[in-house]
């Protein structure tokens, strides 16, 4: 198609072919059109298979293998291929038949790990596994009310009653305050598939291949629908793209996602974390691209412990008494969820060392080596707090310190 040679020779056939019966088919799979031909070329996409084809599929498997499966094990089955195409689908269900001569709800694993190497190979999306679960979150209670509110928005009965599928929501904050954790227990507690975008992956060297890829990733996520798609640091992709001397691709790719954000009709909510709401465009905060922004502050104090309870819980769920919750968040202020479990993690090195069991004094003892990033860089941090205390966005956490002084701004405004 590149070649002005076959383009002259193509428009010369087409002009030849509007007096027959006759027509000529080009395949490819990816949209390359010389400017010269898109007048005689009408572009058919061939989507991959729909519910209802993966459904008829397994059905006509199912009549080989005489061995009828009730219809939830089937739609089961029919959700968890979608995404594949379908000569994947036959592949995989050959080889569950090969193995055990039937079709069961046992295969839905085989057919992930498909999915899997199918995501793998675009190697624009993670196929993420998600084991996080809402009460791993220590704290962040308006984020959590918001979320099990909108646990059966993807349900049939959410459509009968009128109510639209949830767009996503953007997570700004300080680093390490739980945001990559939420999206992960989001999935989980939705029981969603959770893919990853690394959106670097999507900016590609040759001319027109960023922009392929971004549709790529459209595609690919609205075929797994309903699904959650997890950018994380959507800030460190975007910021300051008009000055970048790419020839407008970034422009471009950036243009393409924020559209689909507004125009998408698919069950695919968008977790988009950031650190630096400054260096993302006004574009990307306008209302319709997003359900919500939430600001994700440091914990307060009783923040603070139950995040040391969630850890500890985990690391010694029979000797969780004998720990000072209470002592340990007074004496960590400041400290992010990830700087707390930083502070575990080298009080187990500490007591392991001296072969024993570590102790709240060991905790402390390595919290007392470690500089909070809420010093380190108290500026942003104090920016993005002042921000969030202009109402730009909602507070995930109820009883923050950020939170009383909203309500004491607005009792007293001036």
């Amino acid at each position: 198609m590149e070649d002005v040679s076959i383009s002259r020779k193509l428009r010369n056939l087409a002009r030849l072919l509007k007096s027959q019966p006759k027509n000529i088919i080009l395949l490819t799979h990816e949209i390359n059109i010389p400017h010269d031909l898109s007048e005689v070329l009408n572009v058919l996409d061939f989507p991959l298979p729909d519910l209802g084809e993966i459904r008829a599929e397994l059905e006509r498997l199912l009549a080989a293998t005489a061995d009828p499966l009730t219809g939830k094990t089937l739609d089961e089955l029919a959700r968890s291929c979608q995404g594949l195409t379908m000569e994947r689908i036959r592949r995989v269900l050959s080889r569950a038949i090969a193995t055990h001569g039937q079709i069961s709800s046992e295969d839905v694993d085989l057919i992930l790990e498909e999915k899997r190497q199918t995501i793998r190979q675009t190697q624009i999306l993670d196929f993420y596994p998600a084991h996080a679960e809402i009460s791993d979150i220590g704290g962040l209670d308006n984020l959590k009310d918001w979320l099990l509110r909108r646990g059966g928005a993807f349900s049939e009965k959410a459509r009968q009653y009128g109510l639209p599928h949830p767009r996503g929501l953007l997570l700004v904050g300080i680093q390490g305050t739980g945001k990559s954790l939420t999206a992960k227990a989001i999935a989980h507690h939705w029981h969603l598939p959770l893919l990853r975008l690394d959106v670097g992956r999507l900016f590609a060297g040759l001319v027109g291949e960023s922009e392929s890829r971004t549709r790529q990733m459209i595609q690919l996520s609205e075929a797994l629908a309903p699904c959650i798609l997890w950018i994380d640091e959507i800030d460190k992709a975007f910021s300051g793209f008009e000055g970048r001397s790419d020839s407008g691709t970034t422009s471009r790719v950036f243009g393409t996602f924020i559209t689909w954000l507004s125009e998408k009709t698919t069950p695919v909510f968008v977790v988009a974390t950031a650190n630096n709401i400054q260096a993302l465009p006004p574009e990307m905060l306008r209302k319709g691209r997003f359900d919500d922004i939430f600001f994700v502050g440091l914990p307060t104090t009783e923040e603070r412990a139950a995040i040391f309870s969630v850890h500890l819980q985990r690391l010694r769920p029979h000797n969780l008494g004998q720990y000072d919750l209470s002592r340990l968040a007074y004496e960590t202020p400041d400290f992010s969820g990830a700087e707390i479990e930083q502070s575990l993690i080298e009080a187990m090195h500490l007591g392991f060392s001296q072969d024993r069991d570590f102790t709240t004094d060991d905790i402390l003892e390595a919290a007392s080596q470690i500089v909070p990033l809420a010093r380190t860089a108290q500026e942003q941090v104090e920016f993005l707090q002042d921000w969030a205390a202009a109402g730009k966005a909602r507070l995930a956490s109820k009883h923050s310190t950020l939170s009383l002084r909203i309500q004491r701004q607005r009792q007293n405004p001036d």
